[in-house]
């Protein structure tokens, strides 16, 4: 069976980005796997510090004693991540950023932890397209991010809402995160 965490970065709980996300969750389980979410906007995460430590041969992460330390493990026992959030002034939301720069500090001796795994990305935003909303900012960034350290963007499903839950009417953006859940563990 395969393991895949979800990270939900908005600040609504069930907002757009949330509900394709669950549909890609749904999709994943359809295959029989196991799917566990997080809503960071309600934990307790802290920005880096900087302090280098992480980046010390002696250390294994990050020393931040935040919920952060709940999620690595499950990160890196992950066969795929999810990450979901809506688009926030041309790019993703504080709270995604807030996870990503985290993430920095997965490390194992040759690299880092996540490397290999395979990333599902789901963003919403108002604009009518992805340059104009800066939903392109967002893709460029989990691009950068993702081929940096190794991992494989299995898919992207992204599109435009105006209101709050009103992704759930677009039917064909609901059926491509299904699949994309499908394809994230198969």
């Amino acid at each position: 069976m395969h393991d895949v965490v979800t990270i939900l970065g908005s600040p609504r709980r069930k907002g757009n980005s949330a509900t394709l996300a669950e549909n890609v969750s749904l999709g994943s389980k359809s295959t029989g796997a196991s799917v566990e979410t997080y809503y960071i906007h309600g934990m307790d995460i802290k920005p880096c510090s900087a302090c280098g430590k992480c980046r010390k041969d002696s250390n294994n992460g990050c020393i931040i004693n935040d919920d952060m330390q709940k999620i690595y493990p499950k990160l890196c026992k992950a066969d795929a991540i999810v990450i979901a959030s809506p688009v926030y002034w041309f790019t993703v939301s504080a709270q995604t950023k807030l996870f990503l720069d985290r993430c920095s500090t997965i490390r194992i001796p040759d690299g880092y932890a996540l490397n290999g795994k395979r990333i599902g990305i789901v963003l919403t935003y108002k604009a009518s397209d992805p340059f104009v909303s800066g939903a392109i900012n967002a893709i460029r960034t989990f691009q950068d991010i993702f081929a940096y350290i190794d991992a494989t963007i299995v898919g992207m499903v992204y599109g435009k809402t105006d209101e709050p839950g009103e992704i759930a009417g677009n039917s064909e953006l609901m059926d491509e995160a299904f699949e994309l859940g499908k394809r994230l563990v198969c």
